[in-house]
């Protein structure tokens, strides 16, 4: 899913990011290794999608339970990222396209618009998502080498992000179906939550706790994996067969 750089080393000078405020103006040429956490998760989006016929992408907004607020992508893959980054426990706060990065690199000016901006509790970190087939083109190598270079010169993450797994994708669109917390019965849960599923397959847990439909028992489990409240092998698809573990 992460890829390094096929990219030497590259120099660049005179870093600086430009913002899209909330209404809609834009700050330009704020010097990168200054501008504040703060002022970059105030911002919106710096380019918006359109729809045309034929065009190849498939953008749209996501409802992500970390920003409980709907997060724009631009492909099915940088979709798969948000469900990655939605379900991850350490990230805190997501912003797409979230800065206009300028430099310039081996005496021309260069711009290029991360994909995401994720705050972890790790640190910040800036993912730029490609398709692994692109990965070797020169001018897509050059782009990501020099972002690359600017974002760790701050001491921040950077992450190119490619196809992941698939069964592991698969199980994550299922779970995500079961993200909204308040859709669920906190007294099931609980119940749930205190049984000793440990140990258990998903195929025993569903009977674990009596007095409630299955159906009820099965979505209100799937939710508790996406909390990961419990956790599974998320890298073969989910099966009754599926042995969970206490992670929290």
């Amino acid at each position: 899913m992460i890829s390094g750089s096929a990219v030497s080393k590259l120099s660049y000078t005179s870093a600086t990011v430009s913002v899209r405020a909330q209404d809609g103006t834009n700050e330009d040429g704020l010097e990168w290794p200054l501008v504040s956490v703060e002022r970059l998760q105030a911002a919106t989006p710096w380019r918006t999608f359109r729809w045309h016929h034929g065009q190849q992408h498939f953008p749209g907004f996501y409802w992500s339970v970390t920003m409980f607020d709907l997060v724009i992508y631009e492909s099915r893959l940088e979709l798969a990222r948000l469900l990655y980054a939605d379900f991850d426990l350490g990230v805190a706060w997501i912003k797409a396209q979230p800065f206009l990065l300028t430099a310039q690199v081996e005496g021309k000016i260069r711009r290029h618009v991360p994909d995401f901006l994720l705050f972890t509790d790790a640190g910040p970190v800036v993912v730029d998502v490609k398709p692994r087939e692109r990965l070797e083109k020169e001018k897509v190598a050059f782009t990501l080498a020099w972002a690359r270079e600017v974002v760790e010169d701050r001491n921040w993450r950077y992450e190119v992000w490619s196809e992941p797994p698939t069964a592991e994708l698969a199980n994550l669109r299922l779970l995500a179906g079961f993200r909204r917390s308040w859709l669920f019965n906190p007294d099931l849960l609980e119940a749930l939550i205190s049984s000793d599923l440990a140990g258990r397959t998903l195929r025993e847990a569903l009977g674990a706790v009596t007095g409630w439909p299955q159906r009820l028992t099965r979505s209100h489990l799937l939710h508790l994996l996406w909390t990961q409240v419990y956790r599974v092998d998320l890298t073969a698809v989910l099966s009754g067969d599926h042995v969970l573990e206490r992670a929290r």
